[in-house]
């Protein structure tokens, strides 16, 4: 019997996460996971700031919704007025922006996996145990990437140590180093450690392809109609905007930018991954919970108006059913609805029925206890989330959604990059459907973008070579020419899942916004049916905690999920007058 037999265990807030998480979650005799609560502590509020604005100036406000996810809400919103007033935009444009979200994955998820998930996999403390020469034999018998010498492990492990005799651990503090959940033997653990700290130096390069095309990173620049940067075959600097351009020096740089994106995916990111799965392989069999997968669809070659050019295609799976692919259609009423009934919301009049984004509402409504407390009220109000359904169900968003997906739909290279995996780890296609298929699914899909940005790279310079210059459509700047009341969704798959926003424009100005993303999908409370979501169920499947003080089994999949809830409970007005403060019941 665990620590944790017959306990209420809560962890507030889980850290390495942007924004505020709560988790409850109650055991039984044995310390198995039969309950648990998700609860976003923070409150949404942001579409009310986008009322009676100029919807070519809303993808500036809403991009501020997250400072992680930087890009991704700028260009679900400019999508929207586009939608809404139906205005294409040029090849170029579109190329711009699939490199730019692309970007955005492969930084992100290799964030994610080293500075804020390893670490639930990775005991650091164990690092300083390790034999470096045997950490770099290790390294070379799963990757040829060159920094691998006894030397160079060394000297990690002299950093590291360095850390720990001086007593400021910093980012790795408060950690659960000896916990028996740990299985990586203290090289690999180095290995890690290692590749922890080269993540950190690699991702200052990656943001240069935002700073090239956007302006700036984090919040690069964004205009609805086309990309804000123009394009000129000329010398840098000689003149007019050609400072300032995108040009043939920029593309040659953004070409290196990727090469480095791919080496460090292909030999450091995928090789770590499937190293560290390979010890945790009860971990491909917990943490699914709902399985039903959701996905918009995103990086079109030929334009949102064709879903064939799509590299993610857009549907729903059901029940874990491949076979078998759902449309969906984000306009339609009776698909995307929101739900309030556990939310600290309500909508006009006390309806309880879900509202469909185009007449959602954002209504602050909160009874509750004020925290601190000591429980949530499960049975009554408990999150500033909403509860987002499709034709009633919960569904998971995110890299493993995009990856069964891909696979289901029969793309080639998904399928190939999946299968040689789980031959590798001598596991079933059924075992993705997991915390660790959670993790997996990141990185493989990490590949996929980061290999596919070279053939965008490439169309986008055989434009320019060929003399289309042409970024941006002018007819969107033109207000008389817009219908008195127009709505439209514009959509993206950012890292952590489907994303879309919704708008309203009426006599030229924004009459209704909303926006409903992946982690509102993933994190969610209960619906009025009593369904739980994702997190939820995730965490009622097969967890065991062995030791409530030190809530590891709950960090693995909540982690997994990449939690971003910034995004998904936004922010609130200071004359609003709502005071929170946090507790931590359990380190995290």
């Amino acid at each position: 019997m665990s620590d944790a037999a017959n306990a209420k265990i809560v962890v507030d807030p889980i850290t390495r996460i942007e924004g505020h998480l709560r988790i409850e979650a109650e055991t039984d005799a044995n310390g198995s996971i039969v309950s648990a609560m998700s609860s976003g502590t923070m409150v949404r509020g942001i579409e009310l700031i986008l009322r009676g604005r100029d919807p070519r100036d809303a993808w500036a406000f809403a991009q501020r919704i997250c400072g992680v996810c930087t890009l991704v809400h700028g260009i679900a919103s400019v999508r929207a007025v586009e939608s809404a007033l139906n205005y294409p935009i040029p090849a170029n444009a579109q190329l711009i922006r699939n490199l730019m979200i692309a970007a955005q994955f492969v930084h992100d998820h290799v964030m994610h996996f080293y500075h804020l998930h390893a670490l639930d996999w990775v005991d650091v403390v164990s690092a300083l145990k390790a034999d470096p020469a045997a950490a770099s034999k290790l390294a070379q018998s799963i990757s040829t990437y060159p920094k691998s010498s006894p030397g160079y492990f060394s000297d990690t492990q002299t950093k590291l140590r360095n850390f720990v005799d001086s007593g400021q651990l910093g980012i790795f503090a408060n950690g659960f180093w000896g916990n028996p959940g740990y299985k990586l033997p203290p090289e690999a653990n180095l290995m890690a450690v290692a590749h922890y700290l080269e993540a950190l130096e690699w991702q200052r390069e990656v943001v240069q392809i935002h700073t090239i095309l956007g302006g700036k990173n984090p919040h690069p620049n964004f205009l609805v109609g086309g990309a804000p940067s123009p394009i000129s075959i000329d010398t840098p600097g000689a003149g007019g905007t050609a400072a300032t351009a995108l040009d043939l020096a920029g593309l040659e740089r953004i070409a290196s930018v990727i090469e480095r994106m791919r080496a460090f995916v292909d030999q450091v990111y995928l090789p770590d991954t499937l190293a560290i799965a390979s010890f945790y392989k009860d971990w491909f069999q917990r943490g699914e919970g709902i399985g039903n997968f959701l996905t918009y669809g995103d990086f079109p070659e030929k334009g949102m108006n064709d879903p064939a050019s799509w590299l993610i295609p857009s549907g729903a799976i059901l029940g874990r059913d491949l076979t078998q692919i759902h449309p969906i259609d984000l306009a339609d009423p009776r698909e995307v609805q929101e739900f309030v009934a556990h939310s600290w919301y309500d909508y006009a009049g006390g309806k309880t029925e879900g509202l469909h984004p185009y007449e959602g509402e954002t209504r602050l409504h909160y009874s509750g206890p004020k925290p601190p407390y000591e429980h949530l009220d499960v049975a009554e109000s408990y999150s500033w989330l909403k509860s987002p359904r499709w034709k009633g169900k919960a569904m998971e968003v995110g890299p493993l959604a995009r990856v069964l997906m891909l696979y289901a739909r029969g793309h080639e290279p998904t399928k190939a990059l999946a299968d040689r995996a789980l031959k590798q780890l001598d596991l079933p296609l059924a075992a993705m459907f997991s915390t660790m298929g959670r993790t997996a699914a990141r990185t493989l899909e990490s590949k996929i973008i980061a290999d596919q940005m070279s053939v965008w790279h490439g169309h986008l310079t055989a434009n320019i070579k060929r003399g289309d210059l042409s970024v941006h459509n002018p007819a969107m700047w033109d207000p008389s020419t817009w219908p008195a009341k127009a709505r439209g969704v514009g959509f993206t798959e950012a890292p952590r899942g489907a994303l879309a926003h919704w708008i309203v424009i009426q006599d030229g100005k924004i009459d209704n916004y909303q926006a409903v993303v992946p982690s509102t999908w993933n994190a969610g409370p209960r619906d009025p049916a009593g369904q739980p979501g994702p997190y939820e169920a995730a965490l009622m499947d097969r967890h065991t905690v062995y030791d409530p003080a030190q809530p590891l089994e709950i960090q693995r999949t909540v982690h997994s999920f990449d939690p971003c809830i910034a995004c998904a409970v936004h922010v609130v007005g200071a004359d609003e007058r709502l005071s929170f403060g946090i507790r931590r019941s359990a380190r995290s």
